[in-house]
């Protein structure tokens, strides 16, 4: 996928009547379906059960079993509740009759109230001083590990570009912090709000468990360690488009008993807190 149109002929699902959509899968590196593909394809089921222009604002989803890329993936959606104010929804995904993963959601109508929010972080620098993953690939193509080269070097919809660049023949654990500047590639122009959340709940499985490594990254990297989301949640607050960057502000605060667990808010450039993730992976060790 080169740009966002490639993803959203992705992320659009077939109908196929009572409340059945059908779903195709792309590789994004791993010999398995990526997991924010699956939360934004089971999104876009049920929003298309919505009729009533309520918004999505919140989401909690389990990975069941690792999605198989070359099978095509079956999504189910349950008109759990339409209340007065809100519209609940469980949608569940199957691959030849196995159920790989569920997720719920609710969506809420229009209504004025209280606002606040947390700051965006400081000092973070600015996308402009910073290298691209593609910038990244060229510029040290000769001291990267095999998989991460080869990781690197598949077309993505989307630029990433992580404030804290770590030297990569350097085995030092870091504070289990990652930020990262990220923008969709292509024409945005005209993107319905619940289609821009999907994208954004497609971008939020990137990056998150990177968190996790970091304070032990003297003896655990992508190559040596067993990694997967679990469960994934997530809460939306404003609307937002995606013409400029949008910063991925992640923490870690446990890791485990081989998992990982991760949190993190989007905020837009100028600052507006726009959603907050969570997620715990798996962060199995392999053996030799």
């Amino acid at each position: 996928m080169k740009n966002v149109q490639d993803l959203l002929d992705i992320l659009l699902l077939e109908e196929e009547g009572n409340n059945n959509f059908k779903g195709i899968s792309r590789a994004i590196g791993s010999p398995n379906v990526f997991g924010g593909q699956v939360l934004a394809q089971a999104l876009n089921a049920a929003s298309r059960t919505i009729k009533s222009n309520r918004i999505l604002h919140s989401l909690h989803a389990y990975f069941l079993e690792a999605g198989k890329l070359d099978t095509p993936i079956n999504y189910h959606v349950d008109e759990a509740r339409d209340g007065g104010s809100f519209s609940t929804r469980r949608v569940t995904a199957t691959q030849k009759d196995e159920t790989i993963f569920i997720l719920a959601c609710s969506f809420h109508k229009k209504e004025e109230g209280y606002e606040h929010q947390i700051a965006i972080p400081k000092n973070i620098k600015q996308p402009e001083e910073l290298l691209s993953w593609t910038e990244m690939l060229i510029k040290f193509n000769d001291f990267l590990p095999k998989n991460l080269k080869a990781f690197l070097s598949i077309d993505r919809p989307i630029d990433f570009k992580p404030v804290e660049v770590k030297n990569f023949l350097e085995r030092k654990d870091t504070t289990p912090l990652v930020n990262v500047w990220f923008k969709l590639k292509g024409n945005v122009a005209d993107i319905s709000l619940d289609i821009k959340q999907q994208i954004l709940t497609y971008i939020s499985d990137y990056n998150i468990l990177t968190a996790c490594l970091n304070p032990n990254a003297s003896k655990a990297n992508f190559m040596n360690t067993q990694m997967a989301s679990l469960d994934h949640s997530m809460w939306f607050y404003r609307d937002f488009d995606f013409n400029d960057w949008m910063l991925f502000s992640i923490e870690s605060p446990s890791t485990f008993g081989a998992r990982g667990f991760a949190r993190g808010n989007i905020f837009t450039r100028d600052g507006k807190l726009i959603a907050s993730v969570a997620q715990e992976g798996l962060m199995r060790p392999m053996k030799n």
